[in-house]
């Protein structure tokens, strides 16, 4: 399949740039594969709408803040992987000022450029490790067109994120509020969300592609409390790459476990271990849409996102979001 297969038509405006008032305010499309239905909701309906012996698996990754500004205000850099308290790895901007040798002040530190890598990210060592508390800012996605607020800190994070380590937040699980999940059966994964859910798809032919690896944990109880239930609901997108990871590295059982995972999951594509899906909407040829679509069928998707753009639904990150049975 091309990435052109996955495009749509989005108006900017229908883009979020803030998350809603209060968390669990947003509108939910339900998508039935079976009967090949459309409804529109609002995810405070969400409880309601599962299964007995359903149960929800849900990503406790925690959102870091990992993109850096020069004291002057030239430039930035965006970590993606510690290599120890002062060693970095890290995406830069202008990459001709981070050159080698060069020396930047940030963060009160003096931060050396060791090397530039294959991928052109840069190795940069400090003179000391960086206070990410006080001058750490959240590497909010490009759409979202502002700097990032002391509000993101809250709301770009979801209530029940524990394990540190995203760059970006799997933000299908923005949309619980405190206390919904109490009554719902529920287990957690870890996939630590990296850089590379905003990156394009590099080619026109699909199956060349190549994801960035991201960390995983899948733990023996989650396994458990997978295979006692009747249908597992995955709760975003990055939880079906950690279940479909562990699926196939087991030969088609789930088995518990951690490392990393580059999956691709594009049609046509056979799920092993997902039931159901709650999702955001995402971008267009984006790998993510590529996924749903090999979930739900591609024409069936895109005739979806068709509808949401015509009943204004909110897009992305902050937006509204999908609920495929």
């Amino acid at each position: 399949m091309r990435t052109s297969d996955f495009d749509y038509e989005l108006p900017e405006e229908l883009i979020a740039q803030h998350p809603p008032e209060r968390r669990g305010e947003s509108r939910l499309m339900v998508l039935d594969r079976a009967a090949g239905t459309v409804a529109h909701r609002a995810f405070s309906d969400f409880p309601g709408l599962l299964g007995p012996d359903d149960l929800l698996v849900l990503n406790d990754t925690r959102v870091v803040a990992a993109r850096f500004f020069p004291e002057d205000g030239r430039g930035e850099i965006l970590r993606t992987e510690i290599r120890s308290e002062r060693l970095w790895k890290c995406m830069v901007r202008p990459g001709k000022r981070f050159r080698p040798g060069a020396q930047v002040a940030i963060a009160g530190c003096t931060a050396t450029v060791l090397e530039v890598c294959e991928d052109g990210e840069r190795l940069i060592e400090f003179d000391r490790a960086p206070d990410e508390e006080r001058h750490g800012h959240l590497a909010l996605p490009p759409y979202i067109r502002r700097p990032d607020a002391a509000a993101d800190l809250e709301r770009y994070q979801t209530v029940y994120a524990k394990k540190p380590g995203a760059i970006a937040a799997p933000t299908a699980g923005l949309h619980f509020p405190p206390g919904m999940l109490d009554a719902l059966p529920h287990a957690f994964v870890t996939l630590h969300v990296g850089v590379g859910t905003f990156r394009p798809v590099s080619g026109e032919e699909i199956a060349g592609h190549r994801m960035h690896s991201e960390h995983y944990e899948l733990s023996n109880e989650t396994v458990a409390a997978i295979r006692a239930a009747r249908r597992t609901l995955a709760v975003g997108t990055t939880v079906v790459r950690v279940l479909e990871t562990c699926a196939r590295d087991g030969g088609g059982e789930l088995k518990g476990g951690s490392g990393e995972t580059d999956i691709f999951i594009h049609p046509p594509y056979r799920f092993l271990a997902t039931g159901a899906l709650l999702t955001n909407f995402h971008l267009p040829k984006s790998t993510l849409v590529m996924l749903v679509s090999a979930f739900a069928g591609r024409e069936f998707v895109l005739e979806a996102y068709r509808e949401a753009v015509r009943e204004r639904y909110r897009f992305f990150s902050y937006g509204d979001c999908m609920l495929i049975l």
